[in-house]
């Protein structure tokens, strides 16, 4: 029996750090999902493959070296 397909109904473009893709490139290895299943995976999975404190302190580090986006600044796309 051929193994089910999990559909990904929304594609997007995403851009990403050479470091962040590098990443996806060291997962695809590993587990030989392409980029858009990883994502997904990683994301639907969020609260049972990370610290919450630890997302807490990485978004504090960013936000302290490039700033946070102000309510507003970021637009839906149409």
């Amino acid at each position: 029996m051929p193994a089910k397909r999990y559909p990904l109904p929304k594609r997007f473009n995403a851009a990403m750090s050479e470091e962040a893709y590098k990443q996806l490139r060291v997962l695809n290895e590993k587990y030989g999902y392409g980029n858009n299943y990883l994502l997904t995976i990683v994301l639907e999975n969020f609260e049972r493959i990370t610290d919450p404190e630890a997302v807490d302190r990485v978004f504090a580090k960013f936000a302290a070296e490039f700033g946070a986006p102000r309510v507003g600044d970021l637009q839906k796309d149409s």
